[in-house]
């Protein structure tokens, strides 16, 4: 993460508490949603030497996508989207909870709440910020 000079902080700001990542929220999976699966695995097994697997996901197209030991867990997802982009997913201790935090700091609900086999997740949108994926794992 590249770090802003403290001296171009706005009066009065927190600065360090503000980009420094929150340790009891990381990234703990990213996942490309692109149009051409086959070909997205095989750049980044070219590129970054990033293997990839294919996972029977019910509904389309999966591979789980190794990005390193230590790292977070990967995917790519095979979807119609008229653009590749990467999903960020945070963990959180109450997807609920998140997901109406960020409603009311002005996202778009893209996925309500939604449980899988390992826990539940949504997805949350702004114009300015992007999109990112809340996760709350089954304990």
């Amino acid at each position: 993460m590249r770090v802003r000079d403290e001296s171009r902080a706005p009066p009065g700001s927190e600065y360090r508490d503000r980009v420094q990542p929150a340790p009891d929220k990381p990234v703990v999976h990213l996942e490309l949603h692109t149009g051409d699966l086959a070909r997205a695995c095989s750049f980044y097994a070219d590129v970054c030497g990033w293997r990839s697997e294919r996972v029977d996901a019910g509904c389309g197209s999966y591979a789980a996508l190794g990005l390193g030991a230590g790292g977070p867990g990967g995917g790519v997802v095979e979807c119609a989207t008229p653009r590749a982009l990467w999903l960020p997913y945070v963990d959180v201790p109450e997807i609920v909870a998140a997901t109406e935090h960020a409603r009311g700091a002005g996202a778009s609900v893209l996925l309500e709440p939604r449980e899988g086999p390992a826990g539940w997740r949504s997805v949350v949108a702004t114009l300015a910020g992007g999109e990112v994926a809340f996760w709350q794992r089954k304990r």
